[in-house]
């Protein structure tokens, strides 16, 4: 592969973007006054504004603003308390006795109460009608009211990651008595919603009767900006004060007006596989395309290199369960990848595509490298732009695609979250993975309660994904967020989130 091409067409590309009309620009500059911050985000919320219908990772890190669950995740990872004050667990890990934190309001000022509890937890185990939003909250065989601040939850079978569910968005308390949360989304956070224009923005406002620390902005203006370019010059222009998951070429553009944040997305980059599809379904085809891609060009041609390569479905925020060895396991060899295909029938190669939704660039940015590399090897691979609502419903919930760039998150603080995805029965298996040895430790998995069997047993997963070549694993990509220095706060947090809470004016 020729890596100084590939490096020169990212540079016309970055030149070409650097001269495009100012008429492209978002309109007017916006005030930022008084408090009021306008972050640019990459996609619009899905359609429902409930956080129980919550699927795509850039839903949830904004409704993380105006939900809370029982409990919720601090910035260093850690379970705190939220809208429960405490629990406590039975010795058969059974039955969580939840006690109410009080006085805790609504965003339509009413109190919250043990009745709101039991419906939000009803809601999200499938009692009420709907299927459960995952298949552990179906194991609340009951939730029933002990007193007016406490709450009786009993599981079917014991699972001791259930409290790190119960922090997700997905499990956040919502009253009782509201019949449009698709629209009119009610929680108990640092903001409560305001208003939102489809395919535009989202506004939310400070809630200044929440029961832990107040936000210090007044207000944050969501605003819809798929095209990072145009997000540049908003940011430039005056338009944006804030824009996350930003490349190193975007961030590059940006004056001394700005403070540029880095962390980590804590995401498992990767080129997935529809493992139902002809050539997929072989894993020496599979482990041909590993073996063709070189992680570090990726990494050194999208992102200056900064990045962390990573070879299975975990990223190192999870320092207990991630396996750096594995990011070894698969080294770029040409040869090898060219007898494998030999092996699998496919001795000129192949076609495929690529399927990435248009308003993520370090994932396009990504597919073009490995576009040129599997060239080396014979397979013709074509990038398909989709909009991040068709990347929803045809490819992650369709599993209709050949194989996509992606970054998938964590939802909540357990390896469970990043490994059960590839259980052959779970919902959200878009990959269509089955291994049955694989599926065996998952269903044991769940039902450890020794720390150090679990942990064992999620790493024999985590190998079993590396050798049986389920995807090709990039990275767990650098996060660079751009702030207006006239802003500071920002915290990152080891979940896809952004929390705007801790975010300020500088005086």
């Amino acid at each position: 592969m020729n890596l100084l091409k590939i490096k020169k067409s990212f540079l016309i590309i970055l030149c070409l973007s650097l001269f495009l009309p100012t008429v492209l620009c978002a309109c007017g500059k916006t005030e930022t006054g008084n408090g009021t911050i306008n972050v640019g985000i990459a996609q619009d919320l899905e359609d429902s504004l409930d956080p129980h219908k919550a699927v795509a990772a850039g839903s949830r890190e904004v409704l993380f603003n105006i939900f809370e669950g029982l409990l919720k995740p601090d910035p260093k990872g850690d379970l705190i308390p939220a809208v429960a004050e405490s629990y406590q667990v039975s010795e058969d890990g059974l039955t969580y006795t939840f006690k109410l934190r009080k006085n805790v309001r609504f965003h339509n000022g009413r109190i919250v109460t043990a009745e709101d509890v039991k419906f939000s937890l009803d809601k999200i185990s499938g009692k009420l009608g709907d299927e459960p939003m995952l298949p552990v909250y179906a194991l609340m065989q009951d939730v029933s009211i002990a007193d007016e601040e406490t709450v009786v939850v009993t599981l079917s079978e014991k699972d001791v990651d259930f409290p790190a569910y119960l922090a997700m968005v997905n499990a956040a308390i919502v009253p009782n008595d509201n019949p449009n949360m698709d629209s009119d989304p009610i929680g108990t956070g640092p903001f409560r919603f305001e208003s939102r224009s489809i395919q535009d923005q989202i506004v939310m406002s400070r809630f200044d009767e929440y029961w832990g620390t107040k936000a210090y902005l007044s207000k944050v203006v969501f605003k819809i900006v798929p095209e990072m370019d145009t997000a540049v010059m908003n940011l430039r222009g005056g338009s944006l004060d804030m824009y996350a998951h930003m490349t190193t070429d975007q961030i590059s553009q940006l004056s001394g007006d700005f403070q540029v944040l880095e962390g980590t997305m804590n995401l498992v980059q990767a080129l997935y596989l529809n493992n139902a599809r002809k050539p997929f379904d072989d894993e020496r085809v599979r482990q041909a395309l590993c073996y063709a891609v070189d992680r570090k060009a990726v990494l050194d041609l999208t992102s200056e290199g900064k990045g962390t390569i990573i070879g299975s479905s975990m990223f190192p925020a999870f320092s207990k369960y991630y396996m750096p060895e594995l990011s070894k396991y698969y080294t770029q060899d040409i040869e090898k990848a060219k007898d494998l295909l030999q092996e699998a029938g496919y001795p000129n190669g192949f076609s495929m595509s690529i399927t990435v939704p248009s308003n993520y660039q370090p994932h396009i940015n990504a597919a073009q490298v490995l576009v040129e590399q599997l060239k080396d090897i014979g397979v013709t691979a074509k990038i398909e732009l989709v909009e991040w609502n068709t990347w929803l419903s045809e490819t992650y919930a369709g599993r209709n695609f050949e194989s996509t760039v992606i970054g998938v998150d964590a939802s909540y603080l357990t390896a469970r979250a990043l490994l059960e995805r590839f259980y052959s029965k779970a919902d959200n298996n878009f990959t269509n993975f089955s291994d049955p040895e694989y599926d065996a430790l998952y269903e044991k998995v769940i039902t450890l309660t020794d720390d150090e069997e679990k942990t064992a047993c999620y790493k024999e997963m985590e190998t079993i994904l590396t050798e049986k070549a389920a995807n090709v694993y990039i990275q767990d990509m650098a996060e660079f967020v751009a702030l207006r220095n006239t802003f500071e706060g920002y915290q990152f947090y080891p979940l896809y989130v952004m929390d705007m809470s801790k975010v300020k004016p500088k005086n």
